[in-house]
């Protein structure tokens, strides 16, 4: 009986040993037919991984995109505000009443300076009825329909503007030379008081503007020892080319007035 069992065991071990050494021999062939279907997987996962993450990729650009007009469209805002507000805290300066226009237009013609505003006759708006935004006077209004108007800026060539200087009261006549940023002042003696940083206003004279507005600062002067004249070139005060909303003026001292452009 002894006998019998220890047979059988030793049978199993070498059973067991010979099992063993086939398992190995038969790794390789089990890993080989399993690898069309790990591969498969492999596939499958990877592949619906990228597909996944090109969508994922594609949805955050396109709310990128809404983000970045959002936030442009807010800058804007701000920066509108911001110019509505510089025109709120210009109206608490001023002694006359004003109106706020609207920009709703410009004109096609390069040579002719003129805007088209959304404020009309029915609004009580006239012709030579100033202009002004938060820095200074941009013209005068010279057509009026009924719910439109349009205003002819200071630098215009057919534009002049008697002027006095800031600091001494010399006066002149500030005349548009066809470019947005350029003012001349003509008929300036050789000899008179005026200095590059001078600040021109409406004199008053005429009887086209009220008094005491900003139009320009001098930034040019040319004494020519030959001439009689100096040649004197300012930069208009107002925003001429960047101002959306402005303040139609009205002094009642210059509502009789009949003012040509």
């Amino acid at each position: 009986m002894i006998l019998s069992l220890i047979t059988a065991d030793l049978r199993y071990q070498r059973l067991e040993t010979t099992r063993s050494v086939l398992d190995t021999l038969g790794a390789p062939i089990y890993w080989l037919a399993d690898l069309p279907v790990r591969l498969r997987d492999w596939g499958e996962e990877h592949l619906q991984s990228r597909a996944e993450i090109q969508e994922e990729n594609e949805r955050l650009t396109r709310e990128n995109l809404v983000l970045q007009g959002r936030s442009q469209q807010m800058a804007a805002l701000q920066a509108e505000n911001v110019r509505l507000r510089a025109l709120l805290n210009s109206t608490a300066m001023l002694r006359d009443d004003v109106l706020v226009a609207e920009l709703v237009g410009v004109s096609p013609d390069p040579v002719r300076h003129q805007l088209v505003l959304n404020k009309g006759e029915r609004d009580g708006v006239f012709v030579g009825q100033p202009l002004i935004d938060a820095d200074g006077l941009m013209g005068q209004i010279v057509e009026v329909s009924s719910g439109t108007s349009r205003a002819l800026l200071i630098t215009d060539a057919t534009h002049s503007i008697p002027v006095q200087v800031n600091r001494n009261g010399v006066r002149a006549i500030a005349e548009g030379t066809g470019s947005l940023g350029a003012l001349e002042i003509r008929h300036v003696s050789a000899t008179t008081d005026i200095q590059v940083g001078d600040l021109l206003e409406t004199s008053g004279l005429g009887g086209r503007f009220p008094g005491g507005y900003p139009v320009a600062v001098v930034t040019e002067i040319d004494r020519d020892p030959g001439k009689m004249f100096a040649h004197v070139v300012a930069r208009p005060s107002a925003a001429l080319d960047r101002s959306r909303h402005i303040l139609l003026v009205f002094a009642t001292h210059s509502t009789d007035a009949s003012p040509e452009p």
